[in-house]
């Protein structure tokens, strides 16, 4: 299952959005009454809400999850973990009634895509994390990663992983390279190119194909994509619009270039090494897929801990080498880079886990979408893509 939203229809998504747009009363929760009676203290436990294959496993025993069996030894909590999202949507819909009618979720900690978590930041619905108790968060989080629009300071939510909505090319088969989103659309790449469907997965890069400061896009900038989508729809140029199955496509040869995410890439190099990843000269996308605290949980305390856990530079590190995705931990490269396994230490070199400062340059987090932009750009679309 994808780790990125795929936006099959304007139904759930839509539903959210009015939701989060239209003041429902019932909806957004005032701060003072976000936080529940805190049982960790007597209560060593957790439930921690996940997508799937987002953690490291035991290479002999997939049930054990070697970074989150340490924190339990550590501090004698233990956690009950759920691989239990499998989309922002429908996740958004399974907790929502509980969260908008001050109920408990039954989660202490959750990890959803930053465009989602926006939404729950706008309602109200996920507490502040205490800084203070999280002082490997404070010194290790990546300077990129702490300022995103939706969250002044990351007082709500912090990056679990990050990465990079950028393009994947079979070099050996075009014959040349890709070195800008406009290379897409010449002609001997006709009707051998996907993009991705969900609205929050694709905008960001065709935007910065034309130019665009993402960080600060407007109406305009959206509708521009849009009509230059739509006309290469119709040209047939666009070969079709894909959540994560572009990964088939590329591997098999029927597309030759896609938009990708950077973590995908780097295992699908693993089997054929002509497969390239391109962050354009205009600009990426970086983006990150975040841990949140909802509201009422009841072992808050124990969640914050967890969290500081995961940004101590070797379990950072450790859990990178798994995943493979943008580590929001940059002092985990060293800690990799020290292994005397050598296929571990090659990763601290890999610019997919952790960027150079050449392609930092290039990359940008771009602003959500906002409640009442939402609706009429996820119509207009999806019609585009036929969802």
């Amino acid at each position: 299952m994808s780790r990125r939203s795929l936006l099959r229809a304007l139904g759930a998504g839509a539903a959210g959005a009015t939701l989060a747009g239209c003041g429902v009363p019932a909806a957004f929760v005032e701060p003072g009454d976000r936080a529940g009676r805190d049982s960790s203290a007597t209560d060593p436990t957790l439930h921690f809400a996940n997508w799937p294959l987002y953690i490291d496993t035991d290479d002999e025993d997939e049930s054990k999850r070697p970074t989150l069996d340490a924190f339990s030894r550590r501090t004698g909590i233990s956690v009950t973990y759920t691989e239990e999202i499998n989309d922002n949507d429908e996740f958004f819909g399974k907790i929502s009634p509980a969260l908008m009618n001050h109920q408990q979720t039954g989660r202490d900690l959750i990890v959803i895509s930053d465009w989602m978590a926006a939404r729950f930041v706008r309602l109200g619905w996920v507490q502040e994390m205490d800084r203070a108790k999280q002082p490997n968060v404070a010194t290790y989080l990546d300077p990129q990663l702490r300022t995103p629009a939706f969250d002044e300071g990351r007082r709500h939510s912090v990056p679990w992983q990050s990465g990079i909505t950028g393009i994947a090319y079979n070099r050996k088969k075009l014959g040349r390279e890709i070195r800008s989103t406009g290379d897409l659309w010449a002609d001997d790449l006709r009707g051998r190119v996907t993009l991705l469907s969900g609205l929050d997965e694709s905008f960001a890069l065709l935007m910065q194909g034309n130019g665009v400061d993402i960080t600060r896009w407007t109406a305009d900038d959206f509708h521009e994509i849009c009509e230059q989508t739509e006309k290469r729809v119709r040209a047939k140029h666009i070969r079709r619009f894909t959540g994560n199955d572009y990964i088939k496509d590329l591997a098999t040869g029927d597309v030759l270039a896609c938009q990708a995410y950077s973590g995908d890439v780097i295992q699908l190099q693993a089997d054929n090494p002509d497969i390239e990843f391109v962050v354009p000269e205009e600009g990426a996308e970086l983006w990150a897929e975040s841990l949140m605290i909802p509201n009422l949980a009841r072992h808050k305390r124990n969640a914050e801990r967890l969290v500081d856990h995961y940004y101590d530079p070797e379990v950072a590190a450790e859990l990178a080498a798994w995943v493979n995705y943008v580590c929001p931990v940059p002092a985990a490269r060293d800690v990799l880079a020290s292994a005397k396994d050598e296929e571990t230490a090659a990763l601290a070199e890999d610019p997919l886990i952790f960027p150079d400062d050449a392609m930092r340059e290039r990359l940008a987090i771009a602003r959500d979408i906002t409640s009442e932009e939402r609706m009429d750009f996820t119509k207009k679309w999806n019609g585009i893509v036929g969802l």
